[in-house]
């Protein structure tokens, strides 16, 4: 039976460990004067008029992620700042997108209170238990990802680029997810509803809140929803599938309701700030670099000072 002290342990790992995602992103550049695509600027101090400096600029390369080295960087490099605008958002929550934390939240903290109630609705039985846990594995790490894979060399290979952007960026989202759940999942300690002690306690050393499966799925997902928006049934086939896998978890007795929808929604967000951090950055004026280099021709026995510009 759940205690008062346990209601309030509960309660402190909403708020430290699955609400951070849905701050607002803040500003991923700088820039003096304006906005850009809706998200707040910060001004640093710089004239009027002068050039944006964006963090990203570094690690952008629009034409180059069908090379893995360029790819790789980018990736990573990313990962990186996502990790830094996640972990880091509860500082920046005010009053538009307190909300989202409070709706999240509170109905997180209903599910946590009726799960075990909610957890005996299905007879659970081995049949039931073993299905699910053969659909689950669809929206398992080892299946997303290499289909995500699939996505990029697709448009590699036939030069689709909407293709080779949704693997890259559903394989951002996917490892932003994994390192997200890997954190919450070890803060939280949640024993799972099939465990033969303390089922659903906290701090007990299990793996249950909140659900990785469901975060995965609905971060490739909602990439996937955004990338195809104008095709109405992608949208549709995408999150219907995540709820599926999200469905058969709960019926392999793997998770509670609450570490579902909390994983799925922490994965929604995930996966919708990795596509609109990339298609804000695409759409301001990048940073000018100035490049100077030698150009040694000995054929023609040319020798010059080569300068570029390069956004």
């Amino acid at each position: 039976m759940r205690t008062p002290r346990t209601s309030a342990c509960v309660a402190s790992i909403l708020v430290a460990c699955a609400l951070p995602v849905f701050a607002e992103p803040a500003s991923l550049y700088v820039e003096t004067g304006g906005s850009c695509s809706g998200l707040p600027l910060v001004d640093d101090g710089a004239d009027s008029g002068s050039t944006p400096s964006d963090v990203r600029d570094p690690v952008y390369y629009p034409g180059d992620t069908e090379r893995l080295k360029p790819l790789g960087k980018k990736l990573l490099s990313n990962i990186w700042l996502d990790q830094k605008q996640i972990w880091t958002s509860p500082l920046r929550m005010n009053r538009h997108n307190a909300g989202w934390w409070i709706l999240f939240g509170g109905a997180t903290a209903a599910l946590i209170a009726t799960d075990h109630d909610t957890s005996s609705v299905f007879e659970n039985s081995p049949g039931q238990v073993r299905a699910g846990n053969d659909i689950s594995k669809i929206g398992a790490s080892y299946t997303v990802i290499p289909l995500a894979a699939a996505f990029y060399l697709t448009g590699v290979m036939t030069d689709n680029p909407k293709a080779r952007e949704t693997g890259v960026l559903g394989s951002e989202a996917m490892l932003d997810s994994i390192i997200v759940y890997a954190v919450t999942k070890t803060i939280a300690s949640r024993n799972r509803p099939n465990s033969t002690k303390e089922a659903g306690h906290f701090f007990s050393g299990g793996s249950s809140f909140p659900s990785g499966h469901a975060m995965t799925s609905f971060a490739f997902a909602s990439v996937i929803a955004h990338e195809y928006a104008s095709t109405k049934w992608v949208p549709v086939a995408a999150y219907g599938l995540a709820t599926v896998v999200s469905g058969a978890r709960f019926a392999a007795r793997q998770h509670y309701a609450s570490d579902l929808v909390a994983g799925g929604a922490i994965g929604w967000f995930i996966g919708t700030y990795v596509y609109r951090t990339h298609e804000d950055h695409r759409a301001h004026t990048h940073s000018v670099v100035s490049r100077i280099a030698p150009d040694i021709r000995p054929s023609t026995a040319t020798y010059a000072v080569a300068f570029n510009l390069a956004r």
